[in-house]
């Protein structure tokens, strides 16, 4: 959760690692991108405009700093769920009332219509969404928003959109909504690996985690003797189990079925090579454990290991989509020819 006060710069607020627990004054943290245009309104003139949603509502807000070459910011607002709904609130009208050509407020129908664009964690969707879409379908009633949620996460991060669109009040009212479910399933959310805009070429070349955790690449061995003792399957096990029980947590997350093997990987190489680097245990599902024919995957380490797993299995799942993607461009160009 984000630790920025309502004195820090409002340039910027310090990229987190995972949702932690909430607060005993259930606060909420909701991110949501912005373009860099709509990021300088919300600020305003030397941070102006900031300030005073700070001082109208209590939250503490901030916008991530500006990447050359990046278009969008990630906008933080945290404080209780009414609070925070009611920044949202108060900066979608502001948007409409300074910036009414935005693509975050245009809108063909409306100029009062506008869509906000939720950064959600992957495991809490199902939180929102609900058994057979009933959850969501009763926020969209109830606030007369209508919300879209992606289907794929964000480069580099375990995050999706949600789409909120309809009046700045609609929205707000949809965001509250939003926010109880995140708080009631909070423990869902642990380990979730933020996502942070930045040029493809920036992610790629250093798949880079602003987290604070270094790179996941595959560590150089000092000599003979430790690389076996660090690598061997059986120390790994101890590593984990060395572990005072306080300071482990289980993570459960939700994988396509059609992923698996590319996880896994050909005798469980892949797999394998996750549970070391990151010194989790991972155990999964043999079987879907619901209609989406997703299978469970289980996470037990320190949060600091759940979470460099975590990266490591959305990196592989990454890079095993963009394999096919490029497999079908492919197979297509060979039917052109």
């Amino acid at each position: 959760m984000s630790d920025s006060s309502a004195h820090r710069p409002d340039s910027a607020s310090a990229p987190q690692s995972r949702s932690p627990s909430p607060s005993p004054q259930d606060t909420l943290t909701l991110r949501a991108l912005v373009s860099t245009r709509d990021a300088g309104i919300i600020i305003g003139r030397a941070g102006k405009n900031v300030a005073e949603l700070r001082e109208q509502t209590g939250v503490k807000a901030g916008v991530s700093k500006v990447i050359q070459g990046v278009h969008e910011r990630v906008l933080t607002v945290t404080g209780p769920v009414e609070s925070v709904a009611k920044a949202y609130t108060l900066i979608i009208s502001q948007l409409v009332a300074s910036n009414p050509t935005s693509p975050i407020t245009a809108s063909p129908s409306s100029s009062s219509h506008t869509t906000v664009r939720l950064l959600i964690s992957h495991n809490l969707m199902g939180t929102i969404i609900g058994r057979s879409g009933l959850k969501i379908k009763a926020i969209q009633d109830g606030s007369g928003a209508r919300m879209i949620a992606s289907k794929e996460m964000l480069p580099q991060s375990t995050e999706r959109i949600v789409d909120v669109q309809g009046s700045p009040e609609a929205i707000g009212l949809a965001i509250e909504e939003i926010g109880k479910c995140l708080l009631e399933d909070w423990e869902r959310g642990t380990g979730t690996v933020l996502y942070h805009p930045g040029t493809a070429d920036e992610r790629t070349s250093s798949r880079r985690s602003t987290n604070g955790l270094p790179p996941y690449t595959t560590p150089r061995r000092s000599n003979g003797d430790s690389g076996r003792r660090a690598t061997s399957p059986s120390s790994q096990q101890a590593s984990v189990a060395a572990q005072p029980a306080a300071n482990l947590r289980t993570q459960n997350i939700s994988i396509p079925s059609d992923m698996v093997g590319c996880i896994i990987g050909r005798g469980g190489t892949k797999i394998t090579e996750i549970r070391r680097l990151s010194g989790s245990r991972i155990s999964i599902a043999k079987a879907p454990h619901d209609e989406t024919g997703e299978r469970m995957f289980t996470i037990i380490g320190t949060p600091e290991a759940n979470e460099k797993a975590l990266f490591l299995l959305y990196n592989q799942l990454e890079s095993e989509k963009e394999r096919r993607v490029g497999r079908e461009a492919q197979q297509q160009q060979e039917l052109q020819d």
